[in-house]
């Protein structure tokens, strides 16, 4: 099977970016999985389809899926690429669109500077809410947040790490580190995504604070490994350094692969918004097998 794909990158997170509104490719895991790997296929961090209204009120479906092949709830980087791609496409004139994810409705809005705003929705702090087993722990509180202790097995260079759970539609766990480029973001990533206390798995974020408006942050993403900027993990680590009084409203998260800003009011029931780039690198099609590994 071929099939036309647009690669696009915001922030150095990468993606292939297929047009499903005239109809279904119906492509398998092995096949996702091929399109994302960086040898045999295309290369991206994730695979985003655009798929047509599903609903009044609804502009588009957006889609994600992992290189992993999994399907997964939301992606902040990816969700500016797909605004630009409907955007470009001419699939829609609107500047601001109401998408729905795996994850729930966001509303992604290009901006004159020609970066794109997301608003992706609330942050969830519960633990049943991310998820987040907390049974038999003790949350350390700061702030008007909380930190649980997350014990780590014997590969990790310390026993214990303590993290901040939020829910940005996806599952992350934030822990503050003095260098991000020291961080053991390699070797402790992996422990901390399949931690059997996230039944989801989680993304784990290492996020250094500058000062209180400008943060460092890097992310091992669930499913993909560490990736040059993650915008879910950029909104839950600002959400929470916000929620543990360490932040202030507006921040500038450095990633290794740019810059995104990230505005929340502290209230639960408000909006995080993120802004960034959203960048088209190149467009071609690709021959698929029907069957892959």
């Amino acid at each position: 099977m071929q099939i036309r794909f647009t690669k696009m990158q915001g922030a150095g997170n990468d993606f292939v970016v297929l047009d499903e509104t005239q109809g279904r490719l119906g492509l398998s895991a092995a096949q996702y999985r091929f399109l994302a790997d960086r040898h045999f296929g295309v290369g991206a961090d994730q695979i985003l389809t655009v798929r047509p209204s599903p609903a009044e009120g609804i502009d588009f479906e957006y889609v994600i899926h992992n290189a992993d092949g999994g399907e997964v709830e939301q992606c902040g980087n990816g969700a500016r690429c797909f605004a630009r791609f409907v955007h470009d496409k001419g699939l829609s004139g609107k500047d601001t669109l109401r998408v729905l994810t795996k994850g729930g409705v966001i509303a992604p809005r290009l901006t004159p500077d020609g970066r794109v705003t997301v608003d992706m929705g609330r942050p969830q702090f519960e633990p049943a809410q991310v998820p987040f087993d907390a049974t038999g722990l003790s949350a350390v509180d700061q702030g008007l947040g909380q930190k649980w202790p997350l014990a780590l097995d014997g590969k990790a260079l310390v026993a214990t790490v303590l993290v901040a759970v939020v829910s940005m539609g996806n599952p992350h766990a934030v822990q503050l580190v003095g260098n991000v480029d020291t961080a053991p973001v390699l070797e402790t990533g992996p422990l901390i995504e399949n931690h059997v206390r996230f039944p989801q798995r989680v993304n784990a974020g290492f996020l250094q604070i500058v000062d209180r408006t400008h943060v460092r942050l890097r992310v091992f993403e669930r499913g993909v490994g560490e990736t040059l900027a993650c915008g879910t993990g950029a909104c839950a680590a600002v959400a929470a350094g916000i929620r543990l009084g360490l932040l202030d409203n507006e921040v500038h998260v450095d990633t290794r692969g740019g810059r995104l800003t990230i505005a929340w009011s502290g209230q639960e029931a408000d909006s995080v918004f993120m802004t960034g780039p959203a960048t088209t690198v190149f467009e071609g099609q690709i021959d698929i097998p029907d069957t892959t590994l």
